[in-house]
C-alpha cells in the first residue's frame, strides 16, 4: 500500500495510487447546502487535502473521483473557474511578505483570466479578477483559500505587525462578500478562528464548520474509516511489533485517537500520524516531529501557567471558538492547535472541559516543555536512568541529590511564581521518567503538591517557598494526605522540600517514611 506522507495534491493522490479515504459524500454536502465556510482544525489533519480536493471537484475533474462516492452523487461535473489562495509555505515577516504572495497568486489568475491595469492594491486586482473570470467563462467563482492566518500567527509577539497584516487580510477578504453575486463558493481554513482581530467582519457571512457535528470527521480518520482502508496495514503493523491485531488497534487507538471537535462527535485519528506509523511499522511520537506550532511556543516563553490545571478549567463555548490574541488563552490556544480535544460538555453553562486527545500528544507536549522546564534533560547534563532508578528503589537521598543538582546546573531566569516554577518543573522531569504524576491532586482536607507511585512506593511530595522542609512535612501529617494511599500496600514516602527564593535552587528537604 502506498502512503501519501506528506502529500497534498489531490490529483497526486488519486494519479499516483496511494491510497485514500474517501471524504467526498461530506464533500457533495458541503457544497451542495451552503455557499461560504469556514473549518479551523490542528496542523496535519488534512486542510490543504480538502482544499485541493475541492479544487478538483469545482474544475469538473470527474476522473479524478472514479470509485468515489461523489460519482454518484454527482450528476453535473459543470467547471468553474477557481481562485486557491495558499499562505502556507512562506515567512511573513513584514507586510510587503503578504503583499507578494498576494501578487503572485493574482498574477497568476489575471494571466487565466484577463488583467485591469487600472487596478494595483490587491483587493482590487481580486475584485477585478473575480469579475474577469466570470465574464470569460460564464460561470460564478469558487474561491479557496487555504491557512488564512498563518501571517498573523507567525507574529504573535509582535501586535504592530499582527494588526498590519489584520488590515490587509481584512480588506482582502472583504471582497468575497461584496462579490456574492459572482461566486459559486468560498472556503476558508486555518489553525485558528480569530477573535476580535475583524478579519472577519466585512465576512460575516461565514458559516463557521468547525465544531459542527455533521463535518467532525470531514478531516482525519475515523474509526470504521481505520478498520476498511488499513486493516490490512495494521496487521502487518501487529506482525512487525509481535502484537496480536486486537492488541494493535488498541494501541493505535490509544496513541493517535481521540480528537473530538464537537461534544457529542466519535473521535477521530491524526491522519499524518497513522500513515506514518503504517509507513515506518513503528509506534513513535510523531506528532511533535514537525514541530510545535510557533504561536504556542512564543506563549510559553512569555507565560507562567500552572499544569496542573491545563485539564481541569472549565473553558465557555464562546472562548473555545475564537482565539482572542488581546487576552490570550492558552487552553483555546492547545485545543485549536490539537494539543487538547474536547472531553465533556456542560450544556447548563456551556462550558467545555479539556483533555489530551492520546498519549502521542500528552508525551509529545510534556517532551515540548522540556525546554523551558527541564532543559537539562535535553542538552545530556542529566542522568535519566539514574535518576528513575533512584526513584525505583526509594532512594530519596540519591533522586533528591540528583534534583539539586539539575537545578543548579540549570541557568533560570525565573519570572513570577517561584513555587509553581518548581513545581511544573518536577513535574515534567518526573513525567519525562514516564511516571504517572498528578499535581494538585485533591483530598478531603487539601491538595497535594505532587503525588505518584511506583511499584513499591507512593510519594507524597509539598513544596513550599522560603520556609522549611520541616513546615512542608507538617502539613502533610496536619491534613492527612497519606491516608487515601494506606491501603495501598505500598510503602509511603512522605517528602518537604523548600526552595529559595534568593539561591533559586532547593534550600533543604526532608524525607519521612511510613
Amino acid at each position: 500500500m502506498l502512503y501519501p506522507i506528506g502529500i497534498q495534491s489531490f490529483s497526486e493522490i488519486r494519479n499516483g495510487g496511494y491510497v485514500y479515504v474517501d471524504k467526498t459524500a461530506l464533500i457533495y454536502s458541503l457544497t451542495s447546502t451552503g455557499k461560504y465556510y469556514f473549518l479551523s482544525r490542528p496542523r496535519r489533519f488534512g486542510k490543504s487535502l480538502l482544499v485541493s480536493t475541492l479544487e478538483a471537484y469545482f474544475r469538473g475533474r470527474k476522473d479524478l473521483f472514479k470509485g468515489l462516492a461523489i460519482e454518484e452523487l454527482e450528476k453535473d461535473w459543470v467547471e468553474y473557474p477557481v481562485l486557491r489562495l495558499d499562505l502556507t509555505g512562506s515567512r511573513y515577516t513584514s507586510v510587503n511578505d503578504l503583499r507578494e504572495n498576494l501578487a503572485l497568486h493574482l498574477s497568476g489568475w489575471e494571466r487565466t483570466y484577463g488583467k485591469d491595469d487600472e487596478f494595483t492594491e490587491p483587493a482590487a486586482r481580486f475584485k477585478a479578477v473575480i469579475d474577469a473570470a466570470y465574464r470569460k467563462t460564464g460561470r460564478k467563482v469558487v474561491i479557496l483559500i487555504d491557512e488564512y492566518d498563518k501571517p498573523i500567527v507567525d507574529n504573535i509577539d509582535d501586535q504592530v505587525l499582527m494588526d498590519a497584516f489584520r488590515r490587509e487580510l481584512q480588506g482582502f477578504y472583504s471582497v468575497i462578500k461584496g462579490k456574492d453575486e459572482f461566486i459559486r463558493f468560498a472556503f476558508l481554513t486555518g489553525v485558528t478562528k480569530l477573535g476580535k482581530m475583524s478579519i472577519f467582519s466585512g465576512l460575516n457571512n461565514l458559516n463557521d464548520i468547525s465544531m459542527d457535528l455533521g463535518f467532525s470527521d470531514i478531516c482525519g480518520v475515523s474509526e470504521a474509516e481505520l478498520k476498511e482502508y488499513f486493516d490490512g496495514s495494521v496487521t502487518e503493523l501487529a506482525e512487525a511489533c509481535r502484537m496480536s491485531r486486537e492488541e494493535c488497534y488498541s494501541k493505535l487507538k490509544t496513541m493517535y485517537d481521540g480528537y473530538h471537535f464537537n461534544e457529542s462527535a466519535s473521535g477521530v485519528y491524526n491522519t499524518d500520524s497513522l500513515l506514518k506509523t503504517f509507513k515506518a511499522n513503528e509506534f513513535r511520537m510523531y506528532w511533535f516531529e514537525t514541530g510545535t506550532p510557533t504561536f504556542l511556543v512564543r506563549y510559553f516563553e512569555r507565560s507562567r501557567y500552572n499544569l496542573a490545571s491545563i485539564c481541569k478549567e472549565k473553558v465557555p463555548e464562546a472562548t473555545l471558538a475564537n482565539v482572542d490574541y488581546e487576552t490570550p488563552s492558552l487552553l483555546t490556544q492547545m485545543y485549536q492547535t490539537g494539543c487538547l480535544t474536547i472531553s465533556s460538555y456542560d450544556c447548563r453553562f456551556k462550558t467545555y472541559n479539556l483533555d489530551y486527545p492520546n498519549k502521542e500528544v500528552k508525551y509529545g507536549f510534556v517532551n515540548f516543555l522540556c525546554q523551558f522546564y527541564a532543559q537539562g534533560l535535553i542538552n545530556g547534563k542529566f542522568s535519566i536512568s539514574s535518576f528513575v532508578c533512584d526513584i525505583e528503589k526509594g532512594d530519596v537521598l540519591g533522586f533528591m541529590d540528583r534534583f539539586t543538582s539539575f537545578l543548579s546546573d540549570n541557568n533560570y531566569e525565573i519570572q513570577g511564581d517561584l513555587e509553581l516554577y518548581f513545581q511544573n518543573t518536577m513535574s515534567v522531569m518526573l513525567k519525562m521518567m514516564g511516571l504517572y504524576v498528578k499535581t494538585e491532586y485533591r483530598t478531603s482536607n487539601g491538595r497535594i503538591d505532587i503525588i505518584f507511585d511506583t511499584d513499591k512506593y507512593v510519594y507524597i511530595i509539598e513544596l513550599k517557598r522560603d520556609l522549611s522542609p520541616e513546615e512542608a512535612l507538617k502539613q502533610i501529617e496536619a491534613k492527612g494526605y497519606d491516608k487515601p494511599f494506606l491501603s495501598s500496600g505500598k510503602e509511603i514516602i512522605k517528602l518537604g522540600i523548600n526552595f529559595s527564593s534568593q539561591t533559586r535552587t532547593v534550600d533543604g528537604w526532608k524525607a519521612d517514611r511510613s
